[in-house]
């Protein structure tokens, strides 16, 4: 995992030689400094230029690996960034859901990746791409949000839906026991007495059969382990992260329209029916209701959708070549309102 030090700050005994132990970063002008990586083809040789946004306890080198062969044919530059106080990145204290989008606008900017860019969010990194969607919609070229989370504040999810999701008088009540109690939250994410290092990696709670496969070739959820977490720095990062994503936001997505002319499929959401985080029923909601998204869903996928062999590249040709494949189609056996 990397430290939270700025270059300048790092102490090390390594010699002139030796390689530098810390990422790029460029410096915002509120004075935070992002860092970020870079993959695929060079920047100026590309087709189209991806900003990859990580999610909850990830960070910019999260496993997002596309074939060589995909990434040369379609010409394709990747832009990863830890975003405020993940990794490397200074926490942002102002943080909200419209700072997410304008990190994301300042560091493309800065980076000059051209007047459109894509994107593509990844569980909690989805909420960035929301308020993109809301505040720089002329920036886009196209969206993905693989397993996006929700949020029961929306005000357009219908009640019949979210009365009867167990999950959300859980979110409810962590909710309220990060904004008012974070101590007693840290204290008990950190006990001896918690059975195993991480607070969420290989639980079957959490994940289903294909996630737990998928554990066993990644590295899964570097921030989230009782080691890390016993930093407060690291727990501050996570509980405002999550208050943001959860709490209540100054727009409705449900009452965006199409940034995209004639209401092409550009936007894509990728759902597992077996995600055990977050529901398939209130993204087929979302999707109902936004009939400009094109909705893909995973039979057998559970919440570790980017992580399986073969979803990454079909989340790429969707997204750029408008490729839909009929294995990720939503099953007719159940209906939303």
């Amino acid at each position: 995992m990397a430290t939270q030090l700025l270059p300048a700050q790092l102490e090390t005994d390594s010699s002139p030689e030796d390689p530098p132990l810390v990422s790029p970063t460029v410096k915002l002008s509120d004075g935070r400094h992002i860092a970020y990586r870079e993959r695929g083809v060079p920047k100026a040789k590309s087709n189209c230029k991806i900003i990859i946004v990580h999610g909850f306890g990830s960070s910019k080198d999260m496993n997002f690996q596309v074939p060589q062969e995909l990434i040369e044919e379609l010409g394709i530059y990747f832009l990863l960034y830890d975003r405020a106080g993940y990794g490397e990145s200074d926490p942002n204290p102002k943080r909200s859901v419209k700072s997410e989008a304008l990190d994301i606008q300042e560091l493309a900017d800065q980076l000059q990746l051209g007047p459109k860019f894509y994107v593509i969010g990844v569980s909690m990194g989805s909420y960035p791409i929301w308020s993109c969607l809301q505040y720089i919609p002329e920036r886009l070229a196209g969206v993905a949000m693989v397993v996006p989370v929700i949020n029961y504040r929306w005000p357009s999810f219908p009640d019949s839906l979210t009365r009867e999701d167990y999950r959300r008088p859980l979110v409810k009540l962590l909710y309220w026991v990060a904004k008012y109690t974070p101590g007693l939250l840290h204290w008990s994410v950190t006990r001896k007495w918690f059975p195993s290092p991480s607070v969420m990696e290989e639980k079957p709670v959490f994940f289903n059969k294909r996630d737990m496969e998928a554990l066993k070739k990644t590295e899964g959820f570097p921030m989230l382990t009782k080691e890390r977490l016993r930093e407060r720095s690291v727990f501050n990062t996570l509980r405002n992260d999550f208050l943001v994503c959860y709490g209540d936001w100054d727009f409705d997505p449900m009452e965006l329209t199409s940034p995209f002319l004639q209401n092409q499929n550009c936007v894509h959401i990728w759902q597992g029916y077996e995600d055990k985080i977050v529901p398939f029923e209130l993204q087929r909601c979302i999707s109902k209701k936004l009939p400009w998204i094109q909705y893909h869903e995973v039979a057998d996928g559970g919440h570790l959708l980017v992580h399986y062999n073969g979803l990454r590249e079909a989340i790429l040709r969707a997204m750029l070549l408008g490729e839909e494949h009929h294995l990720y189609r939503p099953s007719a056996d159940k209906t939303v309102p």
